[in-house]
């Protein structure tokens, strides 16, 4: 049976109630004053041959991650499944040291004020 969530109106905490899916709307027709409270979205577990963790994915789905991965090279897709070259990861080390510094340099410089 789901259990569901719910926001007390009058008392502004959160109460958990395990039901099933067809005593809900009797359920919300004698409590109305709970509201549904939905945290965030249920985690699905999916372990078919399109995996999302990377087992077992297919060659075409790598293929579509790495094009993502090119379009936006800044991203985290682009870090976990992007081709880098040489040249690239050097640049990406340029700029992060001087991120880095610049971090610093404006923390000094509000340390200081």
């Amino acid at each position: 049976m789901p259990t569901y969530e719910f926001l007390n109106t009058k008392t502004r905490k959160l109460e958990e109630h395990v039901m099933s899916i067809s005593a809900y709307d009797e359920f919300k027709k004698q409590n109305p004053h709970l509201e549904r409270y939905i945290a965030d979205a249920p985690g699905f577990n999916y372990s078919g041959t399109g995996d999302f963790s990377g087992k077992k994915t297919d060659n075409g789905w790598k293929e579509v991650l790495s094009k993502i991965s090119e379009a936006h090279p800044g991203s985290a897709l682009a870090e976990k499944h992007g081709k880098k070259s040489i040249k690239e990861l050097k640049t990406r080390e340029v700029i992060n040291k001087h991120a880095k510094k610049r971090k610093e340099l404006a923390a000094d410089l509000a340390k200081r004020k």
